[in-house]
């Protein structure tokens, strides 16, 4: 760091807070610097602010949003106070840099990091729109994984549309069903969770910023409220817009919640799916084995030539990770009293952890596991005919109880359902394939 731009209040928060934990996310610096930026041109327009000053914050904030001054945002994520310390950290890099520049282009004047960066802001409508916006780019950056992960599970069941395979209902044979089909409804699985997502993104989009300390807008003119949205969104370039009651949204952080929960509901799903995944590949001799997957890595640093099933596994601890995070976001939220949801430094960090994760770990699981895993079709087919599967489509020909006292008699047997049907001449073996053939 060869210079410090910031100043005495990150110096207080660096003691008060020396956390070796996560530094917060370098996502919601940059769109705090947006916001400053939007505020500055806002002010501008409104005359409340000098051409000057305006001009060299928006020029510190286009630094800080190149990376510029990443080495400046130094403080924890874990921090009291709604976010203050990292409010202000921002405000007097910001500041303290358009100074400088001010400096060197010989002009006489001064930038306050609260007089004139944080002008008719504060932290608490400042912090929750910076973490509407990350949630919005992160949620979208979901969303295309999961596209990514639907066109994988699609091709897949495409191609294994015609295999026939054992469906199974509390761990127990069921109905005869097709792996095609049982990767296409995975593919749903995943468009549902989408579209859950897709309804929680939209309440991000109202913001309470304008609201200044509680939502009724002390030291915000109405001249600057209406200039800020319209910069804002030329900043991000997102149809951000004020919410219809600013202080519902300062005193409440449960979009925030919806927003977890959407994206919790998706990876139990997804959690559900490697749990299926580890189960249809277990073996490869000693268990299912209807499942090939990718040897990415030795399994054991003990048992030779053993291949464990990674990539589900990992896909299972995304979910472990994401509820949890989403029971802290929730608890969070919850810690709000009176006209401030105050908790919001935790909320920002399990936030942006669990949508981060959630983006990188379904890309890896859509292209180290669902797009080149192998259909093991002559075992799906072999567990098929051994089990009682067929029994229920046997029921309409020969009825119930004598479906039953075939399976009965199989199982004791140790012959195949077909076997028996073929010996007792229940059906004939035209029968027999005619209504067993999965359409």
């Amino acid at each position: 760091m060869e210079k410090r731009y910031f100043g005495a209040q990150t110096e207080k928060a660096i003691t008060n807070f020396p956390f070796t934990f996560r530094k917060t996310p370098k996502e919601f610096i940059y769109a705090i610097a947006e916001i400053k930026m939007a505020a500055a041109r806002a002010h501008a327009k409104a005359g409340e602010l000098d051409r000057d000053r305006a001009q060299v914050i928006v020029t510190a904030c286009d630094e800080i949003l190149a990376g510029k001054h990443d080495d400046q945002f130094v403080l924890s994520a874990f921090q009291g106070g709604a976010g203050t310390s990292n409010h202000m950290n921002v405000n007097e890099v910001v500041a303290n840099r358009a100074t400088e520049i001010l400096s060197a282009k010989g002009k006489a004047l001064t930038v306050h990091p609260n007089d004139h960066v944080n002008m008719s802001h504060s932290t608490n409508d400042v912090m929750p729109s910076a973490l509407k916006i990350v949630n919005i780019r992160l949620s979208d950056k979901v969303l295309g994984a999961c596209d990514v992960l639907v066109a994988a599970f699609e091709k897949r069941a495409r191609e294994y549309a015609d295999v026939p395979k054992l469906g199974r209902t509390h761990m127990q044979d069921a109905v005869p069903t097709t792996f095609g089909a049982e990767l296409m409804a995975y593919a749903e699985y995943i468009k549902r969770g989408q579209k859950r997502i897709r309804e929680a993104r939209e309440y991000l989009f109202e913001l309470n910023l304008g609201g200044s300390a509680i939502g009724n807008s002390i030291n915000a003119s109405a001249t600057y409220q209406g200039h800020l949205y319209r910069e804002l969104q030329k900043v991000t370039r997102l149809k951000v817009r004020p919410a219809k009651n600013l202080m519902s949204q300062t005193s409440s952080d449960t979009d925030f919640v919806f927003i977890s929960q959407a994206l919790t509901a998706l990876c139990a799903d997804l959690s559900k799916m490697a749990g299926d995944f580890r189960i249809l590949s277990s073996g490869p001799r000693g268990g299912f084995g209807e499942i090939t997957l990718p040897e990415l890595q030795p399994g054991s640093s003990i048992m030779p030539g053993k291949v464990n099933p990674v990539m589900p596994e990992a896909l299972s601890q995304l979910y472990y990770l994401v509820s949890g995070n989403n029971l802290t976001i929730e608890h969070a939220a919850h810690g709000s009293q009176l006209e401030l949801g105050v908790m919001l430094p935790v909320m920002t960090d399990r936030i942006v952890g669990s949508f981060t994760m959630a983006d990188e770990m379904i890309r890896q699981f859509s292209l180290k596991c669902v797009a080149i895993l192998i259909a093991n079709e002559e075992r799906m087919k072999e567990l098929l005919e051994r089990s009682t599967a067929y029994s229920v489509l046997l029921n309409p020909i020969i009825g119930y109880d004598e479906a039953a006292k075939a399976v009965k008699e199989s199982l004791a047997s140790g012959k195949t359902l077909r076997e028996v049907v073929l010996e007792k001449k229940l059906l004939t073996q035209k029968e027999f394939d005619k209504i067993t053939k999965l359409k």
